[in-house]
């Protein structure tokens, strides 16, 4: 049975990298925000506008809760699920937890190609999103790194870094899960 969490800030690469890595390890593959929006029939950015961050994270961490039962899974969850109740502990008790690591700038490139799918970020001029970037790293950072695995996902740009990122990955993966197995059997001689 094996249960990964994939963290990180928005465009870290959790669900482009977690589909390729859930596709070479054999895992199911779950979006978190995917999960609720279906769940919900709205988007995130619409249960955020009618509800509140309030009403959105305590939604989000009922989710986190009903997908962390199921097994062999791996879960991309959203840049602010572990920063937010007892989550990231949630996540850690459960399965292995992944820190996409990104640089500022990596990040701000990715978002700024992709700001107009991105309901927080789209209205924002460069020197602002860069400002936002950085502001909400200093907060989450701490977070992300009680992560078991920190995975640095600044190479994801292009077909062949990301499938030698996701290569990487799984096998890292794996290896946790051999030596999680073999402590098991050590422990039960």
């Amino acid at each position: 049975m094996k249960r990964v969490f994939l963290v990180g800030y928005m465009g870290a690469g959790k669900t482009t990298l977690g589909r390729k890595v859930a596709e070479r390890t054999g895992l199911s593959f779950i979006d978190l925000d995917c999960y609720i929006e279906a769940r919900y029939h709205k988007s995130v950015s619409m249960i955020f506008a009618e509800r509140g961050e309030t009403s959105f994270r305590e939604i989000e961490r009922e989710m986190l809760h009903e997908v962390g039962e199921f097994d062999n899974v791996l879960i991309a969850t959203g840049g602010g699920t572990p920063c937010f109740y007892s989550n990231m502990d949630y996540m850690n008790d459960r399965g292995l937890t992944v820190y996409l690591d990104t640089s500022e700038e990596t990040l701000f490139c990715r978002l700024k190609q992709s700001r107009n799918k991105r309901p927080l970020v789209a209205s924002k001029a460069d020197d602002e999103l860069r400002f936002f970037i950085g502001n909400a790293l200093s907060q989450r950072s701490c977070h992300y790194k009680k992560s078991r695995l920190i995975f640095d996902a600044n190479r994801l740009d292009g077909y062949e870094e990301l499938d030698k990122s996701a290569a990487l990955l799984s096998v890292l993966i794996e290896e946790y899960y051999r030596k999680k197995n073999d402590q098991c059997e050590e422990e039960d001689s």
